[in-house]
């Protein structure tokens, strides 16, 4: 369990990074642009490809783990502690097969562009695009195993260790 929740942190830190990383690259490819130098090539397609899925993707589980996802309480007050757990154990089953669902759609999508070498052109170049496929079945995957881990055990204590 210790292992899960250093990756989530890990992967929440590396989106972080990413939104970083895609401020100064594009701030910079805008400061060249406008004193007349060259571009950076290939800003575009980095910050669609790479960064862009890098900071959607890979903070899921972090977000999963603190139990951040919209939920509906309307009812938390006057039903019983067991129907509660119940129904956290029945979502989070559920919720955890959906991102497993996704994982093995979007891992074989990206094995299929893996094995064609998926790229783009840029400046009369190729520009690799197949790495960022990897991305979401990495991070749907540690979602679905963090909802799994919630099942076992809930993480009790959603107010305290925000990061």
């Amino acid at each position: 369990m210790r292992i899960v929740e250093a990756a989530t942190r890990a992967l929440a830190l590396v989106g972080g990074l990413g939104v970083l990383l895609l401020m100064t690259h594009v701030c910079l490819d805008v400061v060249l642009r406008a004193s007349g130098g060259p571009p950076i090539p290939a800003t575009v397609e980095i910050a669609s490809r790479y960064y862009m899925v890098l900071i959607a993707f890979l903070p899921l589980a972090w977000v999963e783990r603190k139990n951040g996802m919209v939920s509906l309480t309307l009812f938390d007050d006057i039903l019983p502690r067991s129907v509660l757990r119940l129904s956290e154990i029945a979502v989070a089953l559920l919720v955890a097969a959906t991102y497993a669902i996704l994982a093995w759609i979007t891992f074989r999508t990206a094995l299929q562009n893996f094995q064609s070498g998926a790229f783009v052109i840029v400046l009369n170049s190729q520009f690799a695009i197949w790495p960022g496929y990897f991305l979401p079945p990495l991070a749907f995957g540690l979602a679905a195993i963090m909802c799994l881990i919630r099942v076992l055990a809930p993480y009790e204590n959603k107010e305290a260790d925000l990061f």
